[in-house]
């Protein structure tokens, strides 16, 4: 299979390795999502976890309590995950689920998160995060893996 080229930010080796297992298409829609994400808020500190989904976390800190958005890799698809979006103002309706905290944005094609409705919605998303913190960090712009690999 032929993968797009890494742009941005570095993606750590952990992540690669099972970001390469999926379909080339999903992959390059997941770099551009995240690079939109980066492009936003280049201070964002990025966790990484594998669990039910290949779970790239942004936060303000590097505690996932801090995090405002999400981009889960399923087997076929993506979501942005907005990580108290039912704290945010939605006028649009553009969140999706019925959590008691985050809500989802499917993402199938770049038009679903490249305009100035979703760009808002992470706006809000990471000034609430900001205003919710219980300590400043002092980490930032750093990719931190919490994948469990073997060895």
């Amino acid at each position: 299979m032929t993968y797009p080229p890494l742009i941005g930010r570095p993606i750590h080796p952990d992540f690669l390795a099972l970001l390469r297992r999926k379909e080339p298409a999903l992959v390059a829609l997941f770099q551009d999502a995240r690079q939109f994400l980066l492009d936003l808020h280049p201070d964002a500190n990025e966790l990484l976890y594998h669990t039910h989904a290949l779970t790239a976390v942004f936060s303000l800190s590097e505690r996932l309590s801090d995090a405002y958005c999400m981009l889960p890799i399923y087997t076929n698809h993506l979501s942005l995950g907005l990580n108290k979006g039912t704290h945010l103002r939605d006028p649009h309706h553009l969140l999706t689920g019925t959590g008691s905290l985050i809500r989802h944005i499917d993402v199938a094609a770049p038009a679903d998160y490249r305009n100035n409705k979703v760009r808002d919605l992470v706006r809000a998303a990471i000034d609430f995060a900001k205003a919710d913190m219980d300590k400043p960090t002092r980490a930032a712009g750093l990719t931190i893996s919490k994948i469990k690999t073997k060895g």
